[in-house]
């Protein structure tokens, strides 16, 4: 590749990664500064500072502020975790989608939710639980907490035409965010709320997304009976 062809972030990737593979950039070596990389492949260096943040977050490249950036002496391969639109995903499956906004209000989250939106005591935070249907049946139950100062426009959104997950992965960049998985056996609530019985085990997903100053928000996604996640490394 030459450098007139290095103008996207993508082909900066390529490039690092093809000198780090060839050994050009041994492991445990510190790589060029960004600018110096702006300077040599002819971008800007916010160019290469997301090509770098990918390679990071892939392993290859290990980034220490006021430190440096390095070629990962260890590389571990990370699995990617895409924010799905849940319809796309029921729409996949052959089913046809559609979602119920149950709840819908302003109010103070409790402790545990405040802890993880980051916000100070009295502070409201958009509260929206959500049911999203597969022809018909409960699909996954969702419990969402959105912080307006983070997201001012959500404060005129009702989400009757567009769902809460869809229309903040699309109206909404971050920068960074948590996933945690686990099961629980189904309280009354669920049961009732997915249709299943009682103290059957469900799968949930516990994820948050923020910027560099805000949360954005944190949501808890309690699936049918059944439901199973597959991804690929």
């Amino acid at each position: 590749m030459t450098v007139t062809a290095i103008r996207s972030w993508q082909s900066v990737q390529e490039e690092v990664r093809r000198r780090i593979v060839q050994r050009v950039w041994r492991p445990g070596e510190f790589i060029p500064h960004e600018m110096e990389l702006a300077k040599e492949f002819g971008c800007a260096r916010a160019t290469v500072n997301r090509a770098l943040r990918e390679l990071a977050g892939e392993g290859i490249l290990d980034r220490r502020r006021k430190v440096g950036t390095r070629v990962a002496v260890n590389a571990v391969r990370k699995a990617r975790l895409d924010i799905p639109v849940i319809r796309d995903e029921i729409e996949a499956k052959g089913f046809r989608c559609r979602h119920t906004v149950l709840l819908r209000e302003m109010v103070e989250p409790p402790p545990d939710a405040r802890a993880r939106m980051r916000t100070s005591p009295g502070e409201a935070l958009l509260h929206v639980k959500t049911l999203y249907l597969a022809d018909g049946m409960p699909y996954v139950f969702e419990t969402r907490w959105i912080n307006p100062a983070a997201v001012p426009s959500v404060i005129d959104e009702v989400f009757s035409q567009i769902s809460p997950n869809e229309w903040l992965v699309r109206e909404v960049p971050f920068e960074a965010g948590d996933f945690t998985f686990s099961a629980i056996t189904s309280t009354p609530a669920e049961a009732s709320a997915l249709s299943c019985s009682e103290g059957e085990g469900l799968f949930v997903l516990d994820r948050t997304t923020w910027t560099s100053q805000l949360v954005i928000t944190s949501v808890r996604l309690i699936f049918h009976p059944g439901y199973r996640m597959h991804t690929e490394v």
